[in-house]
């Protein structure tokens, strides 16, 4: 609902944009017609043209990417020829005038006839036309998004709530007359300038990418600063509790009793359902009525998740900390891959992990949906009057984190107590926190629906066998070498003798890795810059590089133990059948 929003109020703000201008002549010579006959039927069809143009759009981006390096070589065109239209005035007549040719003929005949829905349809279809070719920032977005999820459903309703924003804003300006029309054409110059200099920016991100400098900039927005701003701009979508709700003026009654202390925490909404889970382990299933009175936090988690790895030593240690003073502790473990939704591989990873407290396998999703998620971890914290009042997504900001846990067991008891100092957990193997400051990689899937930076030069044949050839990877990019059939999901090796490489620049690589659908183990050697990896080897390895692959999880494979620098990574199969999913580093 927030993606919708966000698209909607974009489509809003085009009439301010010069990318109007093609449209607004057609649009206003429908002013002072009747609205249901001429005027909305001319801006559903304009919705409808739009989305359908901008859909085809979105698939022949999907298409881009599957293309893999070729495909890179397209976007960077695209862009490219997107930032001199954003730039030049002049280019954006020349790339857009078969477009505008089209939508004017079509809008000739429809302004010639008879004011019917039909001829007003027809009007829409032109501008629609005129329109499509002219993509703001957040339009852009939309179809990045399509192209590394796949075109679908939503991406279509995506581009229609952006369109039905743009012609909601116009529908006003109709409504409204042409003194908005003069106001608008007043505010285009500041609106030329901006969209100079959004032209400049992205054509500086073309060069960018061009020469590979986008990789370790992007590693590490990614890693090291998004989290909190995309939880701000959640908290200002979703919109902050009202001002009564905030500063409520007496805790509430738990259990019948009014208690004295209330905490300063916002109540962000009401503990939804956790009905909807597959099977509890290390519990009978729970419901919100039975937690009531305690208080609650909810952990979003999926096994092979390094993000949420990382996590688990601190959720472990709360769980045992603050269980006596009433505290619960519930993992909702939600599936990535479709490995992690087998019951008996997260069992084993509960067992790993030792994880004691309850979790619940959504494998439907049910409880994901029910509270609103989208992030893998994410964790909600509740009120013992089942309000949630706290939410953070991702790694890190944990003390901030344990002290709103202290702070509602201190409202639930009605007084603040001594909590000690925050826990500071023995972290192991992938458990241990990443190193930012070093890390310039980031997480690559090797199965073809959301494959990126693949460099062997044969390109990836989906669902089909194909020898591939390794040669030399430059930085974040991958290849594999030997027989290997590329999956959506995962590549399969076909015969033993294969291998992946991976060139990057980390403390630490871990790839997740499982023995495939017959089961056995299937061992491997991991050389570090062609040599083995001695006192730079993960937890999952010994000096030499020997592992094996027993069932299908997260390996740490390198651990840099001095400097962190730019290395080349090979693993080597030494038998068939493994299925390698995804890289990761820390």
């Amino acid at each position: 609902m927030i993606l919708f929003t966000i698209a909607y109020l974009a489509g809003v703000l085009t009439i301010v944009s010069p990318c109007i201008l093609p449209v607004l002549p057609f649009v206003f010579s429908r002013a002072g017609q009747p609205f249901a006959r001429s005027i909305l039927p001319m801006l559903i069809g304009k919705v409808v043209t739009f989305a359908g143009v901008a859909t085809l759009a979105s698939v022949g981006g999907d298409w881009a990417m599957q293309a893999n390096e070729a495909g890179r070589y397209a976007a960077i065109a695209v862009l490219a020829v997107f930032g001199v239209i954003l730039l030049s005035p002049r280019a954006a007549a020349v790339v857009t005038r078969p477009a505008v040719a089209l939508g004017a003929r079509l809008s000739q005949r429809a302004t010639g006839q008879k004011a019917s829905i039909g001829a007003s349809l027809l009007l829409g279809v032109a501008t629609g036309l005129l329109w499509a070719p002219c993509a703001g920032p957040v339009l852009g977005l939309v179809l990045t998004g399509a192209a590394l999820h796949g075109a679908n459903m939503g991406t279509t309703l995506l581009l229609t709530a952006y369109a039905a924003g743009a012609a909601t804003s116009l529908a006003l300006a109709v409504l409204a007359g042409r003194r908005v029309f003069a106001a608008m054409k007043r505010s285009l110059g500041l609106g030329e300038r901006f969209r100079q200099g959004l032209g400049i920016a992205v054509l500086a991100g073309v060069i960018a990418i061009a020469l590979d400098l986008d990789t370790g900039v992007l590693a590490r927005l990614s890693f090291a600063g998004t989290t909190s701003i995309e939880q701000s701009l959640l908290d200002r979508l979703r919109g902050k509790p009202s001002e009564a709700a905030a500063n409520h003026p007496a805790a509430p009654a738990v259990n019948g009793q009014q208690r004295a202390y209330r905490s300063n925490l916002p109540v962000e909404g009401t503990f939804p359902s956790l009905d909807g889970a597959v099977e509890w382990l290390n519990s009978e299933p729970l419901s919100v009525e039975q937690l009531r009175g305690k208080v609650v936090l909810v952990d979003f988690w999926t096994y092979s998740c390094i993000n949420c790895i990382r996590t688990i030593p601190y959720v472990r240690a709360w769980a045992e900390k603050y269980r006596d003073q009433g505290l619960v502790v519930i993992g909702v473990h939600a599936p990535e891959f479709a490995f992690e939704r087998r019951f008996d591989n997260v069992k084993r990873a509960v067992r790993d992990f030792e994880i004691g407290y309850p979790v619940a396998i959504d494998n439907e999703f049910a409880i994901w949906r029910a509270f609103g998620n989208s992030y893998w971890p994410a964790h909600y914290f509740i009120d013992a009057a089942g309000r949630i009042r706290h939410h953070h997504f991702g790694e890190g900001d944990y003390e901030q984190s344990e002290r709103v846990i202290q702070e509602l067991l201190a409202e639930a008891a009605g007084s603040r107590g001594g909590n000690g100092a925050p826990v500071r957990p023995a972290a192991k193997g992938a458990e241990v926190a990443p190193d930012i400051a070093n890390l310039q990689s980031g997480e690559d899937y090797l199965g073809y629906m959301r494959a990126g930076n693949f460099a062997s030069p044969e390109g990836v044949a989906a669902d089909e066998a194909r020898d591939y050839t390794a040669g030399k990877p430059g930085l974040n990019q991958w290849r594999l070498a030997g027989n290997w059939t590329v999956g959506a999901e995962q590549a399969t090796l076909n015969r033993s003798g294969g291998a992946v490489t991976y060139r990057f620049s980390a403390r630490d690589l871990h790839l997740v890795l499982g023995p495939g659908a017959s089961g056995r183990k299937v061992r491997f050697q991991v050389l570090v810059d062609g040599v083995a990896p001695g006192p730079d080897h993960g937890s999952d390895i010994d000096p030499d590089g020997n592992g094996t692959v027993t069932d299908t999880r997260l390996y740490q494979l390198v651990r840099q133990s001095g400097e962190v620098r730019e290395r080349t990574f090979e693993i080597r199969f030494l038998d068939p059948g493994v299925e390698a999913f995804a890289f990761t580093f820390g």
